[in-house]
């Protein structure tokens, strides 16, 4: 009896070491769920990032005149792992997906890679899409920190809280290095609505449920509804280009608006399509390029394509039929780069989401 009493007491022991941190503090479930970005209320500085000295410039085993002047060298991974980190900050993800176990916390932003920790680990190597970082992270009651070691004495900390309203999220972030903490950057996510649960008054197998019913004026009284897969792009071979975004910045990085929708006109053509350009009339691909220059050598755009269309439709809370913008296909992503070969990389990435869309017109076509 003795034994099985040291073996019991033993085993709680073991339990609330484990667990304790996460039984009392059980508020960090607060930041699991999916995030919207709320542009009002975050910041967006023009420049953010390590100061010059810790750009990163030449590869290990470049000119010495680099090294003369004062400005750390650094291999082709480390210089690669800084800017993919600092790209994630200076453009941030417009949605935020947290997964929190006691063990383990996973985030994904979109777009993003995602990444998970382990909070109380020490040094902790993630993978996150292209590079590889060491992490440290840490619970210090709601709060999560996690620091990302961008190497040469460099951290990017990110600190996530919940905020005064249960439905927004404190994202938190600073750049450090060897003189201490230098730039910081606050943004607030807010709680994506979710899906209403399905009733759990369900009606007797044997009784159908009644039909959905639709306003006299709404062409779903009249018509069925085609629910297949892109049946919205069945029928489609005239499109419209409008191709926004390009500042100062973007030229410096060799990006011009001109020759960018010439080739999307282009291609939007060889794969069969009408195009008339600088239209939204009726349905149009839009392709948005945001761009900033980190320095002299480093360029960073964010760069979406959306196909948009024009309905009629007679909303839940409207009472006559109004005009709406529909959403029909989206790409986007997040690239950097010296501004030499920036532009050719973004047209690529451009270009090869216009691809996509022409294909999936073309199948949803046979």
């Amino acid at each position: 009896m003795t034994s099985l009493r040291a073996a019991v007491s033993a085993a709680l022991v073991a339990f609330l070491v484990l667990c304790g941190p996460w039984l009392s503090a059980q508020s960090p479930t607060d930041l699991a769920g999916v995030w919207t970005i709320n542009r009002q209320l975050s910041q967006f500085p023009k420049e953010v990032g390590f100061s010059a000295s810790f750009l990163p410039t030449e590869p290990a085993g470049g000119d010495r005149a680099g090294q003369r002047r004062g400005v750390q060298s650094e291999t082709q991974e480390g210089a690669s792992r800084v800017r993919f980190l600092t790209d994630e900050v200076r453009l941030p993800p417009d949605r935020l997906t947290i997964d929190v176990t006691p063990a383990l916390v996973t985030i994904t932003p979109d777009p993003g890679a995602p990444r998970t920790v382990q909070p109380g680990r020490r040094d902790q190597e993630v993978k996150i899409g292209p590079i590889t970082a060491i992490t440290n992270a840490s619970w210090e009651a709601s709060r999560l920190t996690i620091a990302y070691d961008a190497g040469g004495g460099r951290v990017i900390r990110y600190a996530y809280s919940a905020g005064q309203s249960p439905t927004a999220l404190i994202v938190d972030v600073e750049f450090i290095d060897g003189r201490g903490v230098g730039d910081r950057v606050r943004r607030v996510y807010e709680k994506a609505p979710t899906a209403s649960p399905p009733s759990t008054s369900a009606a007797p197998r044997d009784v159908a449920p009644p039909p959905t019913t639709f306003p006299a004026s709404s062409p779903a009284a009249s018509a069925p509804i085609d629910q297949r897969p892109d049946a919205a792009l069945k029928g489609l071979n005239r499109l419209g280009v409008v191709v926004e975004g390009l500042g100062a910045d973007a030229a410096k990085c060799g990006l011009k608006q001109e020759a960018l929708e010439a080739a999307v006109t282009k291609r939007l053509m060889d794969a069969g399509f009408r195009v008339v350009r600088d239209s939204d009339d009726d349905t149009y691909l839009y392709v948005n390029i945001n761009t900033v220059t980190a320095s002299a050598a480093l360029c960073v755009s964010r760069y979406d394509v959306t196909l948009y269309s024009h309905a009629t439709a007679q909303l839940t809370h409207t009472a006559a039929t109004v005009l709406v913008q529909v959403e029909l296909l989206h790409k986007g992503g997040l690239t950097g780069g010296a501004p030499g070969v920036h532009a050719d990389g973004v047209l690529k990435s451009v270009l090869e989401y216009v691809d996509q869309f022409s294909t999936r017109v073309r199948d949803a076509n046979k």
